[in-house]
């Protein structure tokens, strides 16, 4: 995965820092060590608690992050618009599993949805099967693209990030959907 997301006013990515590939050596390490001791001694509970901790450290890392950026998104919009994205099936059909896995969109949509409905704003979920990525969002002329062309090219002449211009063309049906002109 490239990013969390892209903001389609700027273009940014909220590029998220991968906190389990920075620690797959160390939990290897930690792994193989374990793998040594004699399952069910004092030592094999201990490192089996050292595990664990790295673990939790992990998973509190991506909360924390998770939980920043979708404060960050909330405060700043009165409606999020975002494709309704199925993360597992990615991870399966793409081989993208530790990486899609790692950045917890699940968590990070139930932020959001959690504190856009406390404060009374909206997110709307555009369905997975709309063309975001293979739509120019200039001329809205759909073509097929592969997943290696990081640059959508147009013929009416745009050229950018396919990410913004996926990001543009998911703004502009969550705004039709809302009614909005």
């Amino acid at each position: 995965m490239d990013g969390l997301f892209v903001d389609s006013e700027t273009g940014k990515k909220a590029n998220y820092p991968r906190f389990y590939r920075q620690m797959l050596e160390k939990l290897a390490i930690e792994q193989r060590k374990l793998s040594r001791k004699e399952k069910g001694s004092s030592n094999w509970n201990k490192q089996r608690i050292r595990l664990a901790k790295i673990g939790e450290k992990v998973a509190n890392q991506r909360k924390n992050f998770l939980q920043h950026k979708s404060k960050v998104l909330v405060t700043k919009f009165d409606a999020i618009i975002m494709e309704d994205l199925n993360m597992k099936g990615m991870s399966q059909a793409l081989q993208f599993g530790k990486s899609v896995m790692d950045n917890g969109w699940g968590m990070f949509t139930f932020f959001l949805q959690y504190k856009l409905k406390e404060q009374g704003k909206q997110l709307i979920k555009i369905d997975k099967w709309f063309p975001s990525t293979k739509m120019c969002s200039s001329c809205s002329l759909v073509k097929e693209i592969t997943l290696s062309e990081r640059t959508y090219l147009c013929s009416c002449g745009l050229n950018m990030d396919r990410d913004y211009n996926a990001a543009i063309n998911i703004k502009n049906e969550g705004i039709h959907l809302l009614g909005i002109s």
